[in-house]
């Protein structure tokens, strides 16, 4: 029974979620479907996975290698669409390419580099870091055209369009005007890169009315994540 009650309640959220994204495509003038929900299941087992696919997710998001890396073997059987959507270590891009259909988080010479030696086909989205702390990830907008460029060098990446989170305490919309005007300078490079890989569970609403693609969405599907082990 709980395991029926939890499953329940997953497709509840799912449900909700897929209004709310309908509805704030209509204020847009959008169709639901030219957006992509990518359900983030960081830290929950495969099971959930497993539930989520029974119930018409096909793109999971991941952002530890480690942990995709075991989910996305343990359900080939399902051809679900797997992104990494963390900080990417270059060591690990070969190893990332073999399950991940794109990376979220490209965001440095260094790791366009790794990619493109692996000689994998894949789509590629570059970060933009809308601070000014490092740690946050990202490239700073005033560099996004020289590494849109060194992804350009290397046909089998395909270069997708830009990945941003919004500020912690921020105002959300702020945030996603400039990282449309940044999609809009990145078109001079590449004007196929449109895609905008932007909105969370808390802030999904106003990336949709800025344009936002794909959308990276945990808790507000999942529910809260269990502890790490």
């Amino acid at each position: 029974m709980a395991v029926s009650a939890e499953g329940d309640e997953l497709a509840g959220r799912l449900e909700r979620v897929r209004g709310e994204i309908a509805d704030a495509a209509a204020v847009a003038g959008r169709r639901p479907d030219e957006i992509t929900t990518i359900v983030v299941t960081k830290f929950h087992p495969a099971s959930l996975v497993e539930r989520l696919a029974a119930l018409g997710v096909t793109d999971v998001g991941e952002n530890r290698h480690q942990e995709a890396e075991a989910k996305a073997a343990a359900l080939a059987g399902l051809h679900l669409n797997w992104h990494f959507i963390g900080q990417l270590q270059a060591n690990k891009a070969k190893a990332v390419v073999r399950y991940a259909c794109a990376i979220h988080s490209v965001d440095r010479d260094s790791l366009v580099d790794a990619l493109a030696a692996t000689q994998a086909t894949i789509d590629v989205f570059l970060q933009v870091n809308l601070t000014d702390d490092p740690g946050r990830g990202g490239v700073q907008p005033a560099l996004l055209e020289p590494l849109a460029e060194r992804v350009l060098e290397h046909p089998q990446l395909r270069l997708r369009g830009l990945m941003a989170v919004a500020t912690l305490g921020g105002d959300a919309r702020v945030d996603f005007v400039r990282v449309r005007a940044a999609s809009d300078r990145l078109g001079r490079l590449a004007p196929e890169a449109t895609a905008l890989s932007m909105g969370m569970s808390g802030d999904f609403r106003a990336a949709i009315l800025e344009g936002a693609t794909h959308l990276r969405i945990g808790t507000a599907i999942t529910g809260n994540r269990p502890t790490p082990g």
